[in-house]
């Protein structure tokens, strides 16, 4: 728990655990002096305590108000923004998604699952097979009804050699999806895994109509219906009057990206926008210090770092990459460059957000100049070219400070700065050495399947290791709390050692908003709450 300071903490400088905690307290009626009792227990100090149960009350006794204008500036867009959740591949994708359509599924800000359009789900007794009852009252923005049929088509989708789900993987363990009745279907998996609600609250699994194959106006369920879309340039969307439950609270969104940093931060401060993506962490007392605006910070498991190619040079020499990584001075990273705002990598992705699933295990790769010049030498490489954007706040100065740390080496390391406008297109995975920023998904097996399967579509550095997707399965279908464990650290440390990842940093997701701005969850999956806000956002004043 946060302990007090001269100013009196809130409800959200509480851990989500302890928020969790003290919010399902008063919601069920616990009494001050027993919530009282949990603070103070857990190293609150008694004034710090009732501060934050007035501030909780506060922010339940809240009601959403209907009305007004979000305009929302991602940090990135380009022509392959796309309407169609199994291609999304970025915030700007996912945000948009989450105005236009709902899942079968929806995470919890503990990173627990509950039912959307699904108004159950449970396995079978062995986690072999899933079964999920649909919600009866859901109307498509066309007016037609959602059931059976549109669960067995989205989800064909993600199947077949001529998928081009970006998140296939995550569903190969799924044999077969069953109609059962129109409002039943069955997901018949190949091995057990407990993981598929989870998996099913991704982005990319957004439930579409039966039939569609045209995503530039597509037909969704979700709380808004689409008024203007131009990829690249923005979208509008305005509030589903017929939505199936409460949400959707303003009148209109706007979506589209300023991707420069400073443009993007003046937009804000100047009442051009009301929320943006992406802080850099170098604007942070700017926000602090401008009356009506302020920083969302959620500590969380996304990270950002360097791709070596591993199917060509310089990534294909495994000690070019260990010089890579160990020139990384990941603590100043933490502290000059990101303000505070996150914690230290070590070359791969689990990172303590993910609680148990975190190899503590795994020694911590520091800044070692003579090993990397030992390594460095046993490569032979004296120059390599690094494709930059700034598609993470502080990404490039990161790979500047690695740039002069090479130069001690004898490593000619040339930074070359390319645009964030189709990035994602145009440099990841096309240049040998590039850069990348995941954001946090779900659970640890999700995030490794995601980028390191040796199939995945997503594998950043082409790394090909089989007993990566033997592992990731085995898993998926342990119950041994010890076992889980030990494939974890397994993993954990194969993509330390040989997957060609630098990964100097895991970051918060820092972005901004103005204060009228109410409704933001602190889920940690994706910037403000997760995208979750367009749904639940609503303006005070």
């Amino acid at each position: 728990m946060t302990k007090s300071n001269s100013t009196l903490p809130t409800i959200d400088s509480l851990s989500l655990v302890d928020r969790d905690r003290v919010t399902a307290g008063l919601r069920r009626g616990a009494n001050r002096r027993e919530v009282m009792s949990w603070l103070i227990a857990g190293g609150i100090s008694f004034a710090a305590a009732g501060s934050i149960i007035t501030s909780a009350k506060k922010a339940l006794a809240a009601t959403p108000k209907k009305g007004g204008r979000l305009s929302f500036a991602s940090d990135l867009h380009g022509p392959s923004d796309t309407l169609d959740p199994g291609l999304n591949t970025s915030t700007i994708d996912y945000t948009r998604g989450r105005s236009h359509y709902n899942g079968l599924c929806q995470m919890n800000e503990n990173l627990t699952t509950r039912p959307e359009l699904a108004e159950e789900y449970s396995p079978n007794s062995d986690n072999t097979e899933w079964t999920f009852k649909l919600r009866k009252d859901v109307k498509f923005h066309d007016g037609s009804s959602f059931g059976a049929d549109d669960v067995i088509y989205t989800m064909s989708r993600h199947y077949g050699e001529t998928s081009t789900s970006t998140a296939k993987t995550l569903v190969a363990d799924v044999a077969e999806w069953k109609k059962v009745d129109n409002h039943t279907v069955k997901a018949i998996m190949s091995s057990p895994s407990g993981d598929l609600p989870a998996i099913l609250c991704t982005p990319q699994f957004k439930m579409i109509k039966n039939g569609t194959t045209d995503f530039q106006n597509p037909t969704g369920t979700g709380p808004y219906k689409l008024k203007e879309y131009k990829p690249g340039v923005r979208s509008l969307h305005v509030r589903n009057e017929g939505y199936w439950r409460e949400g959707g609270n303003v009148d209109e969104i706007e979506i589209f990206a300023i991707t420069d940093p400073v443009a993007r931060t003046s937009a804000l401060l100047s009442g051009d926008i009301t929320m943006m993506q992406a802080l850099d962490p170098k604007a942070i007392k700017q926000v602090e210090g401008t009356p009506g605006v302020g920083i969302w910070s959620v500590p969380a498991g996304g990270y950002f770092g360097i791709c070596a190619m591993t199917n060509t040079s310089p990534g294909n020499d495994p000690d070019f990459v260990k010089a890579l990584q160990y020139i990384q001075r990941r603590k100043k990273v933490i502290k000059s460059i990101l303000k505070g705002q996150g914690t230290v990598g070590n070359d791969q992705p689990i990172n303590i957000s993910y609680g148990v699933d975190h190899c503590s295990d795994l020694e911590q790769r520091v800044h070692d100049l003579d090993k990397a010049k030992f390594h460095l030498k046993k490569s032979g490489i004296t120059t390599a070219e690094l494709h930059v954007a700034e598609v993470a706040p502080g990404l490039t100065d990161s790979c500047l400070l690695a740039q002069r740390e090479a130069s001690k080496i004898g490593l000619d390391l040339q930074i070359k700065k390319v645009p964030n406008d189709g990035y994602w297109g145009a440099v990841w995975m096309k240049t040998p050495l590039n850069v990348v920023s995941w954001n946090m998904r779900p659970t640890a097996n999700i995030m490794m399947n995601l980028a390191f399967a040796p199939d995945a579509p997503w594998n950043d550095t082409l790394w090909k290791d089989e007993r990566m997707g033997k592992w990731l399965v085995e898993h998926r279908a342990e119950t041994d709390p010890g076992k889980q464990h030990e494939l974890m650290c397994a993993m954990q440390t194969l993509i330390n050692e040989n997957s060609g990842m630098v990964i100097m940093a895991h970051r918060n997701y820092l972005d901004a908003k103005s204060d009228k701005v109410q409704g933001i969850s602190r889920m940690p999956l994706g910037s403000l709450g997760g995208y979750e806000w367009p749904e639940f956002a609503w303006l005070e004043g």
